[in-house]
């Protein structure tokens, strides 16, 4: 600072208000380094007198400024530092008037919010380095003033400030600091230097790089992760050191013999915690690299081998976490060793980890197989229901539930097979073997044998089952008991079990009722059949074409796709027939417009169908986007058409099996020539009448002027080309049972909704505290939560975060994460144990601290339930008071 700036400051200073009581003002101006000495007397300050120290007059001046001169106002100019305050004549003058410092420390000192302690003077110079640029003293700046805030501002939190300036974090965090330091490590290869690392080296104490003493940012490293090197430390070794300590919390060390040189027990919960918070922080790619850098360099798999799988899947911490657990449960299953309730355990318990998204697709995989496991040990003796109906209703009621189980683990199958992850991927393929023998080899044979013997007479004298709802009935039933306006969605090969993962859907989405019945498929279980059957008509009956092929005629009407506003409209005038794909693009006014008027509205959707014409592999797929479409027409239904009476439906089921059908998977037409043969497809025939193809189950015809057959289970018929995956035509539950899901949305006026509102309103899940006492005295404990109602119906799902923290709302532990979406009835089934971890630091037992419970979606208000800590409080981390990071 030049003199000129100096007389301007002093000269506003003395032209300042007095403070109270006080009839003039003296300034003592310290030029500890005496760099203007020779310019104090140049100074011409109005009103003010200089009196200048030489050391050897502070008496006098103390005579002057006490005795002869008590009105005038003073600058004293003192050069260098009394030795002590004894030899100080001028102390009592001191402690009532003004400071004032012009040298380059001082300025630093005051522009960072310092206060000019010997303490901070001594530290400022130590640091003249990191000092010399305006961004770090800036930095610097904020972070003190931050911690100032917090009431503990000394000489170790100065260092910690330094050290989180040049780490980039905007206030002091010991983890802040470490991880600033381990997150270079990411960008770093084969040995190169850490530039974190580097710039704390570079700017680190003068008086510590002399005296040759333990550096701040080690010494914080050592109290705080309990990391001592066994020779030089190094940013690569304490990052494995933090890692594998962390890893203690949840794995037993007998587990990790051999690593022992990298685990400190006092320091678990402090390295774990840092790892868990950075993961959460939105760094997870960083951290990952790391994580799998140490897997690689510890072999760390090879440990995790000795540990069982209920324990392993308690720890989250390292990825290969998930692909040990997945190789131990995927392998026991090729083994045919299915545990079911270990694999549901842990699928479950692995949901809430950080890396699962990784590997959803093989814990979902592995949980499908376990919940066919667990449908198959129910039924392990078979199917023996000898009524036809009755074995209607227990396909409907709880077996079609192995179809969507097959399908499901299909899904995840054919995801994990772009996974990438090579290992899993062979396993699975494994997997997938047992899969088919639950599925195809056991499920469909089993069932499809004792439904093909239970309904082949009714089927060959009727073409039905009588006590069964008929899809010829569905209009007379359905659409015309109506007395408002009607909308009827039909899709293409909607199966049952996919119907019915949309009733739960819809019944979750709005407020309504939702109800899921089925009727009995018209035979032969394909398309044109299907379809004509749910238009309305008195009888149905087949015309051959020229070219051989059978049409569906309604009251001597064609059926087929651009007849059938037609057929409707011969009914009742005011209807219309209209297909999703051509409404989709409209303008919302241009699709009104088509039902304006309209008393029935059908809804012609394809997408599971039309998806098998491109691959068969497509068609779960299909099955998937095909829920997603119809919700959005029940929607617009809603929204832009005012309906409130939708059914929704299909024109027949299918058929899958992944696995390629062996030779005797297959039946041929037998004695059915190809003269008589009119029709044939995979699952049915179509014949002259005579005709008696051996191995085949007759079916009556809806015509009698012709004969039909279907194949027995799932066998297929043997025809050149290919569809032998999926196929629908015949007389199995899957491809028979045809889904009618009757929906009623329920305006904000209806009375069935004024008198019952929380029976149809939304709502979510909600978890609640279990356990009883509200008193910690543990950094690691566990609470148990419990999910006061299954989901289902208007209940739905919802993703809880939990964590504890202080009376300012400062998080104080972890983050956990619950998942309320358990459908179990039973109540033990429905609690969840978390565990928790404090973070490092000091706990006041008279202080309320809180558990909060928040819902993801923000439909619950959080929860906070209060909770005392009595944890003995931290000791002090270092002998010496300026590294004593950890301490009181």
């Amino acid at each position: 600072m030049d003199i000129e700036r100096i007389q301007e400051e002093l000269n506003q200073r003395f032209q300042e208000p007095l403070p109270d009581f006080y009839r003039r003002r003296i300034v003592f101006w310290y030029d500890e380094e005496g760099e203007f000495q020779g310019e104090v007397e140049s100074l011409e300050i109005p009103n003010v007198k200089v009196l200048i120290l030489t050391g050897s007059n502070n008496f006098q001046a103390k005579r002057i400024l006490c005795q002869e001169d008590r009105e005038s106002n003073f600058l004293v100019y003192r050069m260098g530092v009394p030795k002590s305050q004894e030899e100080d004549w001028l102390l009592n003058v001191e402690l009532y008037s003004e400071e004032f410092r012009a040298d380059l420390i001082s300025i630093w000192m005051n522009e960072m919010g310092l206060s000019d302690t010997e303490d901070f003077r001594r530290l400022v110079k130590d640091y003249r380095k990191f000092f010399g640029a305006k961004t770090r003293r800036t930095a610097f700046g904020r972070i003190w003033q931050k911690q100032k805030e917090k009431g503990i501002a000394g000489p170790a939190q100065f260092h910690l400030a330094v050290l989180s300036a040049i780490t980039g974090c905007t206030e002091i965090s010991p983890e802040g600091i470490i991880r600033g330091v381990l997150r270079a490590e990411a960008d770093e290869e084969n040995g190169a230097e850490n530039p974190v690392l580097a710039d704390i080296q570079t700017y680190e104490a003068e008086s510590l790089r002399k005296e040759n003493k333990e550096r701040p940012f080690w010494a914080l490293a050592r109290q705080a992760s309990g990391y001592i090197p066994e020779n030089q430390p190094t940013t690569a070794d304490l990052l494995v050191h933090v890692f594998v300590t962390g890893l203690t919390r949840n794995i037993r060390t007998d587990y990790l013999e051999g690593l022992e040189k990298y685990i400190s027990m006092p320091h678990q919960t402090w390295c774990y915690n840092l790892v868990s918070d950075w993961i959460a922080t939105g760094e997870q790619e960083i951290v990952k690299k790391l994580l799998r850098r140490a897997e690689y360099q510890l072999n760390l798999p090879k440990y995790f081998e000795r540990v069982p799988v209920s324990e392993l899947a308690e720890s989250d911490l390292f990825p290969c976490t998930d692909e040990c657990i997945l190789t131990t449960l995927m392998t026991d299953i090729g083994n045919h060793i299915i545990d079911v309730e270990k694999i549901i355990a842990v699928s479950e318990k692995r949901r809430t980890t950080p890396w699962f998204q990784e590997v959803e697709c093989f814990y979902e995989g592995i949980y499908q197989v376990a919940r066919m496991q667990e449908f198959y040990l129910s039924h392990a003796d078979g199917f023996h229901t000898v009524e036809p109906a009755a074995l209607w209703r227990e396909y409907t009621g709880e077996y079609y539930k192995m179809d969507s189980f097959y399908r499901k683990y299909h899904m995840a199958f054919a995801r994990g097979l772009e996974s990438g992850k090579a290992s899993l991927e062979d396993l699975f393929k494994q997997v997938t073997e047992r899969v088919e023998g639950l599925y195809t080899h056991w499920f469909l044979d089993k069932l499809g044998s004792q439904w093909t013997n239970v309904a082949e007479e009714n089927l060959q004298k009727v073409g039905r089952i009588m006590e069964l709802p008929q899809q010829v009935d569905f209009y007379r039933k359905n659409v015309l008991r109506e007395d408002s306006r009607v909308f009827v969605i039909i899709s293409d090969a909607l199966r049952y079990e996919v119907a019915a993962e949309l009733a739960e859907e819809l019944q979750q989405e709005t407020q309504c009722t939702v109800e899921l019945n089925s009727c009995e498929g018209i035979f032969p279980t394909v398309t044109k059949y299907g379809m004509a059957a749910l238009l309305p008509h008195k009888e149905l009956t087949v015309e051959q074409r020229e070219n051989g092929t059978l049409q569906v005629l309604a009251d001597g009407m064609s059926t087929e796709a651009g007849n059938r506003d037609k057929v409707l409209k011969a009914t009742n005038e005011n209807s219309v027939a209209l297909k999703y794909q051509d409404i989709l693009p409209m303008k919302r006014a241009e699709r009104s417009a088509l039902v304006k008027g309209m008393d029935v509205v059908y809804i012609y959707h394809d997408k599971v169908d039309e998806a098998s014409h491109t691959a068969d592999s497509m068609v779960f797929p299909a099955c998937t986007d095909a829920i997603r479409e119809i919700r959005n027409i029940v929607r617009m239904i809603r929204n832009e058409f005012s309906g409130t009476r939708v059914f929704i439906t299909a024109d027949h089921g299918f058929l899958y099996t992944y696995s390629p059908l062996t030779e005797g998977g297959k039946v041929s037409a037998g004695d059915a020539s190809d003269n008589q043969i009119i029709e044939m497809d995979r699952r049915y025939i179509v014949t002259e009448k005579g005709a008696q193809p051996e191995f085949l189950v007759p079916v009556k015809f809806p015509d009698n002027r012709y004969d039909a057959f279907a194949p027995r289970e799932n066998v297929r018929i043997r025809k050149k080309g290919g569809g032998l995956n999926f196929v629908h035509g015949g007389i199995s539950l899957q491809e028979m049972v045809v889904p009618v899901i009757e929906y009623h949305y329920l305006r904000n006026d209806s009375k069935t909704y004024l008198r019952n509102r929380e029976r149809y309103d939304t709502r979510p899940a909600e978890v609640t505290l279990l356990s009883a006492s509200r008193k910690l005295s543990n950094r690691h404990f566990a609470l148990n939560f419990y999910q006061t109602e299954p989901v289902g119906g208007n209940l739905c799902a919802e993703n809880y975060t939990l964590y504890f923290e202080d009376e300012n709302g400062s998080r104080i532990s972890d983050v956990v994460r619950i998942i309320g979406d358990r459908t179990s009835e039973v109540g033990q089934d429905r609690i969840f144990r978390c565990s928790f971890n404090l973070k490092t630091q000091n706990y006041s037992s008279s202080a309320t601290y809180y558990l909060v419970l928040e819902g993801e979606s923000g439909t619950l208000p959080p929860k906070r339930e209060p909770f005392q800590i009595d944890i003995a409080n931290l000791r002090g981390g270092d002998d010496n008071e300026e590294f004593n990071f950890f301490g009181n």
